[in-house]
């Protein structure tokens, strides 16, 4: 895949729950992680910008006790975190995902290098992680990734605001429930 035909966004901080994912045109989503000081309950709000200043809260993720999965608000849809990521029994250290559309999609890492990959029904590829060496971005942070959206793959959606939305999402949870082997 050559890189010119993807579009490509910039991953901040090893903790995706407190991270920013920007363009050379900006920031496009951040992830804000905030915690109870009275319960401790943490929840992460994810931010799309949609113009200069403006914001759209894509979802809410409210971690369960002692930072396990809990339970994910996008839109007005009410689901636990872990539909988000089941894991696949076909295929080792793969996550599955229903999108807005109905179909299963599935990020599973690639059998020639260290991206994660995301296959949609037809197990195309349209999207992936790929990690990168810590890079120092002055005024927005290290980055510790990339996450890339494949424009003329499969049905050619994934950029449309429902689906690139939770593509984002499931990729920040597949990251953290790799991480914590939830």
């Amino acid at each position: 895949m050559a890189a010119n035909q993807n579009d490509v966004l910039s991953w901040t901080s090893q903790d995706p729950r407190q991270s920013q994912l920007f363009s050379p045109w900006g920031v496009v989503y951040r992830f804000q992680t905030e915690t109870n000081p009275n319960n401790g309950q943490s929840t992460t709000t994810v931010w799309r910008a949609i113009r200069a200043n403006r914001e759209d809260r894509v979802a809410k993720l409210e971690w369960a006790p002692g930072g396990g999965l809990g339970r994910a608000v996008i839109g007005k849809n009410h689901l636990p975190m872990a539909d988000l990521v089941r894991r696949d029994p076909r295929m080792p250290n793969s996550r599955v995902f229903n999108g807005p559309d109905g179909f299963q999609y599935r990020w599973r890492p690639s059998t020639t290098n260290q991206d994660i990959l995301l296959q949609d029904p037809n197990n195309n590829v349209i999207a992936f992680v790929h990690p990168t060496r810590p890079t120092r971005y002055q005024g927005v942070g290290d980055v510790y990734a990339e996450l890339h959206f494949v424009r003329s793959a499969g049905a050619g959606v994934v950029m449309h605001p429902p689906l690139m939305d939770t593509v984002t999402v499931t990729a920040m949870l597949y990251r953290f429930a790799s991480a914590f082997n939830l």
